[in-house]
């Protein structure tokens, strides 16, 4: 078989040739679109481009990113159809730490993805506001406390006592210091709380005595002498003389024995004890104070008690044989 050759007008040629080129036109045409999606924040875009990489199709569509703003895929990756492209918007956030105000712009999903980015360290105790797992939005504001826990052991004096004996051989009127006292030490150990550099709380560990106090021991003399209040003050009299100071006893038993006034003979050491006088010279009532012997009060007479004698009374014979006779200087009490 044998082929005849076509001859093509010259006027066919060029519709041909341009129907040829408007069809690869095309095809590149085609083959260069792509659809694509543009997530910002979450919120999404559908876009057409014929751009080639992520960086050339945002430019066209006039989508400009921050200098802390994140971008997947990254700018140089080559765009397919259907891609894609997820932008997350840097905010601006305060945070409050180590007494200082950072300002700081981030794109990170939570405080503590910020807090490993910008070398924001925290210790175990350290507190932060509001927690670190908060996502991040416009205007936040984070505080980090920092706590830190402390041994801190404080001393405290102890006061000394003050320990008073008695010495009947000593006038009641003298007291004398044998022993100075000397204030002791306690050391307390507590667990202190405190928050940004100040004290929240304390819990006491331990308290040890680093130094025991000495009392302070004195010496008060109790021969009666003088009429002395128990506050150690001299009581008013009236008058004072000196009285030849006999002795009688209990002779019917004690609280069977009365006074020539009627009133029961009593000794009370520590009140006032019945004695016999000259009622002419001191009236019954008559309140007393006998050196060596204490207060009394005039209740009773004898035969003898004439003048300037008195006659002391005791509960036993014993006592009375002690006593004797004494010459006694005899406070007459206001």
């Amino acid at each position: 078989m044998q082929f005849k050759k076509v001859k093509l007008s010259k006027k066919l040629v060029a519709p041909v040739v341009f129907l040829l080129l408007i069809g690869v036109l095309t095809t590149v045409i085609l083959t260069k679109r792509k659809n694509i999606t543009v997530l910002i924040d979450g919120v999404p875009t559908n876009y057409v481009t014929y751009k080639a990489t992520v960086s050339e199709a945002l430019a066209d569509k006039e989508i400009t990113l921050g200098p802390k703003d994140k971008i997947s895929p990254d700018l140089t990756t080559e765009i397919k159809d259907e891609d894609t492209i997820a932008i997350k918007r840097a905010v601006n956030i305060k945070v409050e730490v180590d007494g200082k105000t950072l300002d700081i712009l981030s794109a990170e999903e939570d405080i503590k993805a910020v807090f490993s980015v910008e070398g924001i360290s925290l210790k175990e105790k350290d507190k932060v506001t509001p927690a670190l797992d908060t996502k991040l939005w416009e205007g936040l504001a984070v505080s980090v406390i920092r706590v830190e826990n402390k041994n801190v052991t404080v001393s405290t004096p102890i006061e000394f006592k003050t320990v008073v004996k008695k010495d009947s051989s000593m006038a009641n009127t003298k007291k004398k210091v044998v022993q100075e006292g000397k204030v002791g030490e306690k050391q307390t150990t507590f667990d202190v709380v405190y928050e940004n550099g100040v004290e929240v709380s304390r819990t006491q560990i331990s308290e040890t005595i680093a130094q025991a106090p000495v009392d302070k021991i004195v010496v008060e003399g109790t021969y009666p002498s003088m009429p002395v209040s128990r506050g150690g003050e001299v009581l008013p009299y009236s008058k004072v003389f000196t009285a030849r100071a006999t002795a009688y006893w209990a002779v019917r038993g004690v609280g069977k024995t009365y006074t020539a006034s009627g009133r029961l003979a009593v000794r009370d050491p520590q009140g006032y004890s019945t004695i016999a006088v000259d009622p002419d010279l001191i009236p019954y009532g008559t309140k007393l104070f006998v050196e060596g012997y204490g207060f009394a009060i005039a209740a009773d007479t004898g035969t003898g008690i004439k003048g300037e004698k008195i006659d002391v009374y005791f509960d036993t014979l014993a006592e009375a044989k002690r006593w004797a006779v004494k010459y006694v200087k005899v406070y007459v009490l206001k």
